[in-house]
C-alpha cells in the first residue's frame, strides 16, 4: 500500500487511491465544490511562488521530504504545476522527431515527472495521516484534475505510437531483459488503459475516470467520518473485563475529545478488536460492533451504498470500450491468477473447510455460553469474545496475558534482528531534528549494510492512531530505488494505528496486531531490497507483492525472536516457554473465523465485478449473495461492501483482494522451504535465494518465473491448508 508511483500510466485509473493519496466513501450527484479561499489565493500564487512541495529534496542521505515544512496553502498549486511540468515533458518525448528508441522514449519517461512526484509525496501524507477538513476540500478540487492529467498521457496517440514501435522493434531484436522488461509492462498498462480506442471512445474512457476520481475520493471521506464521528463513551462501570493498559489508553482517547473521565471506544480496528475480544459488557460490545461495520451504511450524508453501484456502473462501461465482458477480466489479465476464474478456483477450494472449521468454533462457543447460564445465541459480537473463552480453555492462554510480553518497542527491535539475519542491514535510529517528520510521533531510522555499511535508505515508522489518520496498516515509499543516472536510497514508512498509550505507560500490542506489524515491515523490506535500474520495474503484480509481506510474519513467531524480544513490560522477564509452547499449539486456533471472514470480503468483490452492475440493488446485494454462499450468521466480512475501502477508494486491489489468499499459498509453501532447511527460517542458503530471487528483483521479471527459481517448482495449495489445520486434499484418504 504505498504511495502512487511516479510516471505516466502509474497515475490513471484511480491507482491514486485511498492507499495511496486519499484516506482508506456517498453522495448519488457531484455539486460543485464550495469556494475555498485557500484553493482561490493558491492559484493566484501559482506562478509568482517558488512551490516548497516540488523542490528538489534537500538535507542529509540524499535528500529528504522537508515534512516539518509542510503548509497546506501551497498544496493546489503544486500538484496543479507538477501537472504542467510533466506534460510538457512528455509533450517533448511524443513530439521528438528522432525514431523512437528505449533511450528516446522509454528513458525518457521514466525520468520525467520528477517534481510532480515529489509533491504527491505531501499529498500522500495530507490525505493518509494528517486528512483534515480543509485537505478534503482541496482533494476534491484536484481529484478531476489528477484523472485529466492522466487521460492526457495514456490517451495521447503520438507517445503510444513510439512506445509501440519500441515494443515491436523489441519483439524483433529483443533487449536485455530489465530493458525488455520495462518495455512490455509499458506498453501493456497504456493498451489496457485505452491507447488503441477510437477518439469518440477515448473521450469517453477520459470522463469515466474523471467521475470515478470524484467518487473514490467522496467514498473514502465518507469511511473517515464515520470512523472520526462514531466514538462509543463508556463509564467506568462498564469497563468489566478489559485491560489496565486498554483501560488508560481509552481514558486518554476520551480527555483528548473533550470528555474527561469517561473512556473511549475508537471506529477503529485496533479499539474495536481488543473490545470485542474482552469487554464482558454485552451491550456495549454489540453498539461497538455495529458502530464499525456499519460504516458507509448509515442512510445519511456519508452513506456510500449509492456511490458503489455508480463505480461499478462506470467500471462496466469503460470496460465495455475495451472490448471485455467485465471489469474482472480486465483487471487480472497481468495479474498472477490471469482470470477471475482461476481466482475464484482457489477461494472456492477453501472456502468449504473454512465453513465447517466455522460451525465447530460455533459450537465450541455455545457450549461455553451455555455452561455459563447465558441465555443467548451466538451472535457477531460474541465471537470474539467467546472465541477468547475457548482459546483459554483449550489451550489454557490467554491473550492478554501474551499482550505482557509484546511491546512496541522490542518488537521493533524483533524487525531490525529479522532484518539484520536475512537481509544483512543494520539500523540506526536517526537523532532526533536530523530528518524532518509531519508528527511527533513518527521516528526515524538509518539503514545500512552490515559488511559494507552502505547507506540503503531511511525507515520512518508512524505507529498511533490519531484523528485524520486513516485506519487499518499499511507502507509506503517516499522515495523508490533506481540507479538510471544515479543511485537512488529509499525512503520508506510503516503506519500502524495502535492505541498510543498513557505517558510513560509501555505500547503493548496483541498477537495479531504484531503479525501485521511483521507484515508491513515485509512491505518495507521489498522496497529496500529492490535492485532495479528502471522505475517502472519497482511497480508489483497485486496478487504477488503481498507474498513477501505474508512471509515475513513468519519470523515473529521463531525461536530467536521470541527468546530476545518478548519481555514482560514490567519484569523484563523473558517470556516463559510454557506460554510459547501454547501460542504455538494454538496457531490454528480461530482460523474457521479468519479465513471466513477475509474469503467473504475477497468472494464479494469478485462477485461484484463479474455480475451485471445493472442487475445489483446496493440495499441488498451484499446479503442475497452471502446467503447463497452459506455464510454463517456469527460473521460478518472483514471488510463490509459500504467501507471496503480496498476496492472502491480507488482501483489498486480492486478484483484484487483475493491476492492476499493467492500470496498466501506462497507464502506457506516458500515458509516450507525453511522449516526444510537445516538452518530453519535463518538457514543462510535458503535466505540468499529468499532476497535473490524473490525480494531484489521486483517487477523485473515474471513473478510465477521468480517463485519457481526460488523453490524448483511451481507452489500448490498443500501447505496453506496445513498451515491452517484444514483437511489437505491431496493427503485425504491416505494413511496418517
Amino acid at each position: 500500500m504505498k504511495k502512487p508511483i511516479k510516471r505516466y500510466t502509474k497515475l490513471t485509473l484511480g491507482v491514486i487511491s485511498a492507499f495511496s493519496i486519499t484516506a482508506c466513501g456517498s453522495g448519488n450527484e457531484q455539486k460543485p465544490a464550495p469556494a475555498n479561499p485557500v484553493v482561490q489565493n493558491s492559484q493566484v500564487n501559482q506562478t509568482t511562488m517558488t512551490n516548497d512541495l516540488l523542490k528538489e529534496w534537500e538535507g542529509p542521505y540524499g535528500g529528504v521530504p522537508a515534512f516539518d515544512e509542510m503548509n497546506l496553502e501551497n498544496l493546489y498549486p503544486a500538484i496543479t504545476k507538477g501537472i504542467e511540468m510533466h506534460l510538457e515533458e512528455i509533450e517533448a518525448i511524443a513530439n521528438n522527431p528522432a525514431p523512437p528508441t528505449f533511450e528516446n522514449t522509454i528513458v525518457a519517461m521514466e525520468k520525467s515527472g520528477e517534481a510532480l512526484d515529489r509533491a504527491f509525496t505531501f499529498y500522500s501524507i495530507w490525505s493518509s495521516n494528517i486528512s483534515s477538513p480543509e485537505f478534503r476540500e482541496i482533494q476534491g478540487e484536484l481529484s478531476p484534475k489528477i484523472s485529466e492529467y492522466s487521460s492526457k498521457i495514456s490517451q495521447n496517440e503520438k507517445l503510444f505510437l513510439r512506445i509501440k514501435a519500441v515494443y515491436q522493434n523489441s519483439l524483433q531484436d529483443p533487449l536485455p531483459d530489465d530493458q525488455q522488461r520495462t518495455v512490455q509492462l509499458v506498453y501493456e498498462e497504456f493498451a489496457m488503459e485505452g491507447a488503441d480506442l477510437n477518439e469518440a471512445d477515448k473521450q469517453r474512457y477520459a470522463e469515466i475516470n474523471k467521475e470515478l476520481s470524484k467518487l473514490y475520493t467522496q467514498f473514502s471521506n465518507n469511511v473517515l467520518a464515520d470512523e472520526e464521528n462514531y466514538v462509543v463513551y463508556l463509564k467506568e462501570d462498564q469497563l468489566s473485563g478489559l485491560s489496565e493498559s486498554f483501560i488508560t489508553a481509552a481514558a486518554k482517547a476520551a480527555a483528548d475529545r473533550g470528555r474527561e473521565g469517561e473512556y473511549a471506544i475508537l471506529n477503529t480496528r485496533s479499539s474495536m478488536d481488543p473490545f470485542l475480544t474482552f469487554s464482558n459488557d454485552r451491550e456495549a460490545r454489540r453498539k461497538v460492533w455495529n458502530n464499525y461495520y456499519s460504516r458507509g451504511d448509515n442512510n445519511d450524508e456519508f452513506d456510500n451504498k449509492d456511490i458503489i453501484k455508480q463505480i461499478l456502473l462506470l467500471r462496466d462501461e469503460r470496460v465495455e470500450l475495451l472490448g471485455y465482458d467485465n471489469y474482472a477480466q480486465w483487471r487480472l489479465q497481468n495479474r498472477m491468477a490471469k482470470t477471475p476464474e482461476r481466482a475464484m478456483e482457489l477461494m472456492e477450494a477453501v472456502w468449504p473447510a473454512a465453513l465447517k472449521r466455522v460451525e465447530e468454533e460455533v459450537q465450541d462457543m455455545q457450549a461455553i455460553a451455555n455452561a455459563e447460564g447465558k441465555d443467548i445465541t451466538i451472535a457477531p459480537w460474541d465471537y470474539r469474545y467467546y472465541a477468547e473463552k475457548v482459546r483459554k480453555q483449550r489451550y489454557d492462554l490467554d491473550s492478554e496475558e501474551v499482550k505482557q510480553y509484546l511491546q512496541l518497542d522490542k518488537l521493533t527491535q524483533a524487525l531490525f534482528y529479522t532484518a539484520g539475519e536475512l537481509f544483512n542491514y543494520q539500523f540506526e535510529s536517526v537523532p532526533q531534528g536530523t530528518v524532518p517528520v509531519f508528527h511527533e510521533d513518527v521516528k526515524v531510522w538509518e539503514v545500512t549494510d552490515k559488511t559494507t555499511s552502505e547507506h540503503i535508505g531511511l525507515w520512518y515508522l508512524d505507529p498511533y492512531a490519531r484523528k485524520g489518520k486513516r485506519s487499518g496498516a499499511w507502507a509506503t515509499q517516499y522515495r523508490s530505488h533506481s540507479h538510471l543516472d544515479a543511485e537512488e536510497t529509499v525512503l520508506a514508512s510503516n503506519n500502524s494505528n495502535f492505541v498510543k498509550p498513557a505517558p510513560g505507560e509501555p505500547a503493548l500490542i496483541s498477537w495479531d496486531d504484531a503479525t501485521t506489524f511483521f507484515h508491513e515491515f515485509g512491505h518495507a523490506l521489498h522496497f529496500f531490497s529492490s535492485e532495479v535500474k528502471y522505475p517502472t520495474l519497482n511497480s508489483g503484480v497485486r496478487d504477488y507483492t503481498e507474498f513477501q509481506s505474508q512471509l515475513l510474519e513468519r519470523w515473529l513467531s521463531t525461536d530467536e525472536v521470541i527468546n530476545q524480544f518478548l519481555v514482560h513490560h514490567e519484569t523484563g522477564e523473558p517470556i516463559p516457554q510454557e506460554l510459547v509452547k501454547k501460542i504455538k499449539k494454538a496457531s490454528t486456533f480461530n482460523q474457521g473465523f479468519a479465513t471466513t471472514e477475509f474469503l467473504a470480503s475477497a468472494l464479494m468483490d469478485m462477485k461484484l465485478h463479474t455480475t451485471d452492475p445493472e442487475e445489483i440493488d446496493m440495499a441488498t446485494f451484499e446479503e442475497e449473495t452471502l446467503t447463497a454462499l452459506n455464510m454463517p450468521e456469527e460473521i460478518v466480512m472483514r471488510h463490509r461492501t459500504p467501507h471496503f475501502g480496498h476496492v472502491f477508494s480507488g482501483e489498486g486491489y480492486a478484483t484484487g483482494y483475493y491476492g492476499y489468499l493467492w500470496a498466501d499459498v506462497l507464502t506457506s509453501d516458500a515458509a516450507e522451504a525453511f522449516t526444510e532447511a537445516p538452518g530453519g527460517f535463518y538457514d543462510e542458503t535458503v535466505a540468499e535465494k529468499l532476497v535473490k530471487y524473490l525480494f531484489a528483483p521486483r517487477n523485473s521479471m515474471d513473478p510465477a518465473e521468480a517463485y519457481r527459481l526460488f523453490r524448483g517448482r511451481d507452489a500448490n495449495i498443500d501447505a496453506l491448508m496445513r498451515d491452517r489445520g484444514f483437511p489437505v486434499p491431496s493427503e485425504e484418504g491416505s494413511e496418517e
